[in-house]
């Protein structure tokens, strides 16, 4: 009986879910009567993939220039024809399937790798919070090289796309890091594409320079850096009368995020920094501090992991919040090499 339901779902999956519909390119929506100037538009905003048709809101769609609302439902509806798996339920062990193309990025310290179940995973956003000096910055730096590497379970290692909000990123690390990992500094250097974020506006902007780069290079880029997700919001949104517009504008960058990290199967790794809270004391804590970005950044995260300072060079990660790992800490440490295990 088994058997024969594994081949039902195997037809059932294969009809249904094709496996060369993971990155269809909108230009296949011609067959269905959408003009190339309209696919253009859809590009220039970041709309690479028929996927990406169906993660955008109709609502969205029409605020492209040059895009009415009965073109957006007739770009809509042939996207529907030609990728209609969002449309119909998944059972459970056919999406277990699907989560087969996830992989994981080693952090460098197998401990760390350890407590996020292998490393810095696929299709998913992982927060990283803590003070300054708690390894955010040099967690960041280590992963544009670990990236490149291949690892466990069939990962080959691929490009890496930082964008720095807080002019944080230096090349010269990096070769530090690569010489750790035996790797050539021009070849490690030649693989991170950098993109300095100067606005909140610009940080939004990138990620459809990101999604487009994404989609020209199918399958090479592995992973998508922000360091860190915040600090421009902070800086452009003062004061509680801007609180909402900071707040609806954050949604919109990380569901972006969210949506870019399933479309290309990359991981999407943000640090974030801390706020002192004024309400703690009235609860009696034992930390007064809590991360940035409220319950909007705290839901769009698939795994968050707060950082704090050790001994020395020693830092301790927790999971402060994860879909599939118990609330664990790991001690790794800050070395010239990057994040490593903490040497007993």
């Amino acid at each position: 009986i088994i058997l024969l339901l594994n081949m039902v779902s195997d037809t059932f999956c294969h009809v249904l879910y094709p496996q060369e519909s993971f990155f269809q390119d909108i230009d296949t929506l011609q067959k269905h009567g959408i003009n190339m100037a309209d696919l253009k538009k859809l590009k220039s905003a970041g709309i690479c993939t028929v996927k990406g048709i169906q993660m955008t809101t109709r609502r969205a769609l029409c605020n492209i220039k040059g895009l009415s609302e009965a073109k957006v439902d007739k770009i809509k509806e042939a996207a529907g024809k030609m990728l209609f798996t969002c449309f119909h339920l998944l059972l459970s062990f056919e999406y277990s399937a699907k989560r087969k193309k996830v992989f994981h990025v080693t952090t460098g310290s197998q401990e760390f790798d350890k407590l996020l179940g292998g490393g810095m995973e696929s299709m998913a956003i992982t927060e990283a919070f803590g003070e300054f000096r708690t390894g955010k910055t040099q967690l960041s730096h280590t992963l544009c090289v670990t990236a490149q590497l291949p690892g466990e379970d069939g990962y080959t290692g691929g490009k890496v796309i930082f964008i720095d909000t807080e002019n944080t990123f230096r090349p010269d690390r990096l070769k530090d890091i690569a010489d750790r990992f035996n790797v050539d500094h021009d070849a490690v250097l030649d693989n991170v594409l950098y993109a300095r974020a100067y606005t909140s506006e610009h940080q939004m902007e990138l990620l459809d320079f990101v999604a487009a780069k994404f989609h020209e290079e199918g399958g090479v880029f592995k992973l998508l850096i922000i360091d860190s997700i915040m600090a421009l919001f902070r800086v452009d949104f003062s004061g509680r009368g801007e609180l909402a517009e900071r707040q609806q504008k954050l949604a919109q960058m990380l569901s972006r995020l969210q949506k870019i990290s399933e479309e290309y199967n990359v991981a999407v790794f943000v640090t974030n920094q801390m706020t002192a809270d004024p309400g703690a004391g009235m609860s009696f804590q034992a930390d007064p501090k809590k991360p940035i970005g409220g319950h909007i950044l705290a839901h769009a995260s698939t795994t968050r992991i707060s950082l704090r300072k050790g001994r020395g060079e020693l830092r301790i990660a927790k999971i402060f919040d994860s879909p599939d790992m118990p609330e664990n800490e790991a001690t790794f440490a800050i070395t010239p090499g990057g994040i490593a295990d903490a040497k007993e």
